[in-house]
């Protein structure tokens, strides 16, 4: 008799733990990959050749927003005070183009090369462009 109740309270215990397994397994939810913004570039780096002292020069980088969501620029900086920047600044929907544009005083003679970073919503994080060239007397 003492046997087959506990064999009787094992089957309810045994029941009763593959029945919570069951129930805990099937609140599991399936992965949900969120939607992203995605630059693509038409170039990152720009030479203007040869330019004039004291002569701004500009050039408007172009990109199309390649991702699922709205790309939404969040700063842009240059790497120096003689490089001034504007930008698309409302959000981007999916397939549409942006610009960045970066406007060079060349206040001396010389090669340079500058830089413009362009932070936004996007899994690749930062994004440098390049604009580069020698400024002639």
């Amino acid at each position: 008799m003492k046997k087959s109740i506990i064999l009787t309270l094992a089957t309810i215990v045994a029941v009763v733990a593959v029945a919570q397994q069951l129930a805990v397994t099937s609140n599991i939810s399936p992965i949900v990959r969120t939607a992203d913004a995605a630059f693509t570039w038409d170039t990152t780096v720009y030479d203007f050749g040869t330019i004039k002292l004291n002569e701004p020069v500009a050039h408007e980088f172009t990109f199309t927003n390649s991702g699922d969501a709205a790309l939404v620029i969040s700063s842009v900086k240059a790497s120096c005070g003689c490089t001034v920047t504007e930008y698309t600044k409302d959000p981007i929907p999916s397939g549409v183009k942006g610009f960045v544009k970066a406007t060079y005083n060349a206040a001396k003679a010389g090669v340079f090369s500058k830089t413009v970073t362009i932070d936004a919503n996007t899994d690749e994080g930062s994004v440098l462009l390049t604009i580069k060239g020698e400024v002639v007397e």
